[in-house]
């Protein structure tokens, strides 16, 4: 099945879209979903700790956002959102990866 130009068009638009700004995440149910999952495990990493990690990482992400590559940008955001619980902490690491290994 042949890609129309129009197919292009709107896909290249979705990735710029996804780069432009730093993602917006529900913080506090990714952490409460962290805590549960680590529940019973020796790390104890409390609700609060764990959002106030969020918290810096993605003040972080705000100031360096644009240094990043638009390309780092669409392979991490949406790998984010697999799994039902995106982390600005995992954003920052993939996207300092990317950063790197260039």
């Amino acid at each position: 099945m042949p890609i129309s130009i129009s197919m292009i068009v709107v896909s290249s638009q979705l990735v710029v879209a996804v780069a432009d700004r730093v993602p917006t995440f529900d913080i506090a149910r990714s952490c409460k979903l962290d805590v549960a999952a680590a529940a019973g495990l020796s790390v104890d990493q409390s609700d609060k700790s764990c959002v106030k990690d969020e918290r810096r990482a993605r003040q972080q992400l705000t100031s360096q956002w644009s240094k990043f590559s638009v390309s780092s940008k669409a392979e991490c955001v949406p790998q984010e959102s697999i799994g039902g619980t995106p982390s600005y902490v995992s954003l920052l690491t993939c996207l300092q990866l990317g950063q790197w290994a260039r």
